[in-house]
């Protein structure tokens, strides 16, 4: 059905631009139309309303303090959208930038992820020159479309630094191309707009960052700055931002309600669905809903598999990560306490249960929580189990 209301709705687009053409009116003067009018700026504002509907989306809770921190989270996707959209939306003169950080959260955000992305386009060349430094983990990706624009970001190419080039001091160049290249080469696709690139840290308190820039190549100087705004492009970029405010709020309400399902335990995610979304391939994600009362504990079990890396993290309800800046709400394989025989157990509580590896709940009593393992094989799904604190104390003197 949806992808009959696509088709249908982009049938009804070009029979619009069909007539709009033959009275003599284009797409630019329909927008410096709109603009003037105001027309554009209401719409904006009219969806952002509409937007509030994820915070009512069936299983959503409705106490006052998840629907604050409901309204808190549209309120930092707009400042995300707006961003990415009006500010640094120029395909001609990308800007790396963070569209997910410490107060922009969705999706479940990795807390040990910096996040960048860029506007791209098919239609022209690039390149990015950087500097790899200590993060355990850099990745590169280009996707098609925007979450402002629906129907999902699937993947047009991905290249890791591990297969990178690199001089002794971890300097390199990539080339990103719809024409394969020589050397380091990120592939696009016609319809690629975006770029993600996802650097991970083991400890964030030791490892430096990646150092990255990126340009337009192959074309005369002045083409690679910013061209004056015109009201094309901020019409387009207020529907842009106002869609992925209402699009991601509603997609990720509806993967809350179904986490509700499975409740307390770690299935696998759909890879397909994941990839979709805008996830990175090379990792299996474990999605899922927890609820705790004040006296119980969620302990989880696991036996790492041969992975490059894991964690394990704690959100919110809207698949915000909590705030890790301030409370110990996620671990991973280099922070985490390890069992003599390479097992882990995690330990999520409200109370420090005096155990190692205690993932706080940070003054919540539900949300949704994630596991990942990244370039896993054979991954395991992770056993959990609801217990009372008073047995884990039992077991801690046993101990």
């Amino acid at each position: 059905m949806r992808k009959i209301a696509i088709a249908l709705l982009a049938a009804f687009r070009k029979t619009s631009a069909f007539f709009r053409r033959l009275r003599g009116r284009t797409e630019d003067d329909l927008a410096a139309q709109r603009v003037v009018s105001g027309q554009a700026w209401d719409e904006f504002c009219d969806t952002l309303k509409a937007a509030g509907a994820a915070l009512s989306f069936p299983g959503a809770p409705q106490d006052s303090f998840n629907q604050a921190e409901g309204y808190r989270y549209l309120s930092r996707l707009t400042r995300g959208a707006l961003m990415a959209f009006i500010e640094h939306a120029d395909p001609r003169a990308p800007v790396l930038h963070r569209i997910a950080h410490e107060t922009v959260k969705l999706g479940a955000d990795n807390p040990d992820n910096h996040y960048q992305t860029a506007a791209i386009s098919g239609a022209y060349e690039y390149r990015i020159v950087g500097r790899r430094n200590t993060v355990t983990y850099l990745a590169f990706g280009t996707q098609a479309g925007n979450y402002g624009q629906g129907g999902g970001m699937p993947p047009t190419g991905y290249v890791e630094a591990s297969e990178l080039e690199m001089d002794d001091e971890g300097r390199f160049e990539l080339i990103l191309s719809t024409e394969p290249q020589p050397g380091n080469w990120l592939p696009m696709r016609a319809e690629t707009g975006t770029l993600i690139v996802r650097q991970t840290f083991s400890d964030r308190a030791t490892e430096v960052p990646a150092e990255l820039a990126i340009m337009r190549i192959n074309c005369p100087a002045e083409e690679r700055r910013p061209t004056p705004l015109t009201p094309r492009q901020l019409d387009d970029g207020l529907k842009s931002a106002s869609l992925l405010v209402a699009g991601a709020s509603l997609l990720f309400a509806k993967w809350a309600r179904d986490f509700q399902r499975h409740s307390n335990a770690l299935p696998r995610f759909d890879q397909n669905v994941s990839n979709a979304a805008g996830g990175d391939p090379n990792i299996a994600y474990y999605h899922s809903h927890w609820v705790l009362a004040e006296d119980e504990a969620l302990v989880i079990d696991a036996m790492p598999p041969k992975c490059e890396y894991w964690n394990f993290q704690l959100n919110n309800y809207w698949m915000e990560s909590l705030d890790y800046r301030y409370h110990t709400i996620h671990t991973n394989k280099h922070l985490a306490h390890t069992e003599d025989d390479g097992s882990i157990r995690l330990v999520v509580a409200h109370e420090d249960p005096g155990l190692p590896n205690w993932i706080e709940t940070a003054g919540h009593t539900s949300g949704t929580m994630c596991f990942r393992w990244v370039r896993a094989v054979d991954p395991p799904e992770p056993a959990t189990q609801v217990v009372k604190l008073g047995e884990l104390a039992a077991a801690r003197r046993d101990g």
